[in-house]
């Protein structure tokens, strides 16, 4: 696995010379803490023998790194930037991961592609939206029973509040959520959404709506 890792950690460090994946500010540090902040994940939660979808995966936080270490799971990575989705596709390829695909495209077309849709036990994102926008891109692609997966900092309970209207219309319950430190004490939050119910055909809305205009 630290072979693995190392030459993960290379890869976005070469790419990061072509395009902006992360800070370049103190960039090994950033780049080890990002890891860091994604397989915290697996403190709380079991991806074993489940299909899990990662929404705006960037340069690979969470998804393509819970891949590395969990190559018992079959993980889809959405990122809607072309040059981002290429990086995607070759780490995969030359990181041995033949349980991880790619695709360009937003959340939104995805949410209403039968192919896709409800398709999956877990979504996660990390850094991507507000909770309340981030459900209506997640909860349709997930099965009944299935989970959201959110990382969040320490104003995560003022998120779960604005989000009760997106729980109500989409058909999600508040799940489990598990503080941790990355940073400072008790800065990081995961925030878990079960899909209690189906969500209703019209969700998620057209390209763009969600995030103009939260549920």
């Amino acid at each position: 696995m630290e072979i693995t890792v190392k030459k993960f950690k290379e890869l976005v460090l070469r790419e990061n010379e072509k395009q902006n994946l992360i800070s370049r500010k103190s960039i090994q540090y950033e780049l080890d803490k990002h890891i860091e902040d994604s397989i915290r994940v697996l403190d709380f939660i079991s991806f074993t023998n489940q299909r899990i979808i990662d929404l705006g995966s960037g340069a690979g936080f969470p998804g393509l790194v819970l891949a590395m270490y969990c190559r018992d799971a079959d993980f889809t990575l959405v990122e809607s930037d072309h040059k981002k989705s290429l990086f995607l596709q070759t780490a995969s390829q030359e990181l041995g991961l033949s349980h991880v695909t790619v695709i360009c495209e937003r959340a939104e077309v995805l949410g209403q592609d039968k192919g896709f849709r409800e398709g999956f036990d877990f979504c996660t994102s990390r850094a991507v939206a507000a909770m309340n926008i981030l459900l209506e891109y997640g909860l349709p692609l997930v099965k009944p029973g299935g989970q959201v997966v959110m990382w969040k900092g320490c104003n995560y309970q003022q998120e779960i509040n604005e989000s009760r209207n997106a729980l109500h219309l989409l058909g999600g319950s508040p799940g489990n959520i598990y503080l941790y430190s990355l940073l400072e004490e008790r800065d990081r939050a995961i925030v878990m959404v079960e899909k209690t119910a189906a969500t209703p055909a019209k969700y998620p809305r057209r390209v763009g709506i969600p995030s103009k205009r939260p549920l």
